[in-house]
């Protein structure tokens, strides 16, 4: 019986991050979303797959395997984002103060 909360509650945490999930990863943009908290977010699935493992909890594994994969792929998207944002605006501001040849 406990196994089946587990796994309700798995399946439905799980589907509500799909949408989010698929949105980003078709569109690949990631404006709205906040490296900080996505990071610690998938720090912290990742904990919650290693203790289903511990545990041999299967519904806190599938769904943490899933979340997890998803959440990995939204963070490299995002961080390169931020990074691809930071180069352009440090080439912006370098080529502002760059000297004028004479």
């Amino acid at each position: 019986m406990t196994d089946i909360f587990g796994f309700v509650g798995a399946f439905l945490t799980t589907l509500s991050f799909v949408p989010q999930a698929w949105l980003v990863l078709r569109t690949g943009k990631t404006e709205g979303i906040s490296l900080a908290m996505y990071a610690l977010f998938t720090i912290g699935v990742a904990a919650w797959l290693i203790y289903g493992i511990l545990d041999g909890a299967l519904p806190v594994i599938l769904a943490n395997a899933i979340t997890l994969t998803l959440a990995t792929l939204i963070l490299v998207l995002k961080a390169r984002a931020v990074l691809q944002a930071r180069s352009i605006a440090q080439g912006a501001t370098a080529a502002r103060s760059a000297p004028i040849a004479s």
